[in-house]
């Protein structure tokens, strides 16, 4: 991965961005993010050659957008938008509007978010190919609200920034997506798992 992020530098070609003066301040800002969009990625798109293709044009979508980004926001959440809304555009029409729909199917009276959450049963009940396997078969929609949640540790104000829904429909996916890593995991054989849950996330 370091490797890839030192030649990534070169191919997105931050010196022959039309700001020259903002780009020391956008590889100080966006560089140390590189590590966590690619991951982001690579759960969305679950290829990693994909994953790469996706981060080079986030970076190189942001590099020639920066003039446009408002100092003093969140530019995590600003570069995760990014690579978000860049991930849909590569997607088909129809997914998108199936995308759409199921969110219409939302705006009803929303769940309440679970306070027991998969980490406390995947502490005693799972492994990292398990946890992988539970997250790789949820919809798009909830595995990204559900891993910039518990793997990016992001508030619910950054996720509804970063998918451009409300609040409310955070909760919601993130109910139902915890609802569904539970029972996938739960219905798995009993296996030990040692470390914490962002570990099993790392780098999938």
């Amino acid at each position: 991965m370091e490797n890839f992020g030192s030649g990534l530098i070169g191919t997105v070609g931050f010196g022959t961005s039309p700001s020259r003066g903002d780009q020391p301040l956008f590889e100080e800002l966006a560089m140390p993010l590189f590590a966590s969009l690619y991951n982001f990625a690579r759960w969305l798109v679950q290829n990693s050659n994909d994953a790469e293709d996706l981060v080079q044009e986030t970076y190189l979508k942001a590099l020639r957008g920066f003039a446009s980004f408002q100092r003093g926001t969140n530019f995590r959440a600003w570069m995760f938008q990014i690579l978000r809304n860049t991930f849909l555009s590569s997607r088909s029409k129809l997914d998108r509007r199936m995308t759409v729909a199921m969110d219409s199917e939302e705006d009803g009276p929303e769940l309440a978010v679970d306070t027991e959450t998969p980490e406390t049963i995947l502490m005693n009940r799972s492994n990292s190919q398990l946890v992988q396997r539970a997250i790789d078969d949820l919809p798009v929609h909830y595995r990204e609200t559900f891993l910039l949640c518990e793997v990016e540790e992001m508030s619910y104000q950054e996720i509804a920034e970063i998918l451009s829904i409300p609040i409310g429909t955070v909760m919601s996916r993130l109910a139902r997506a915890r609802k569904t890593v539970r029972d996938s995991l739960l219905g798995a054989p009993v296996s030990p798992l040692s470390g914490d849950l962002s570990h099993h996330f790392q780098m999938h």
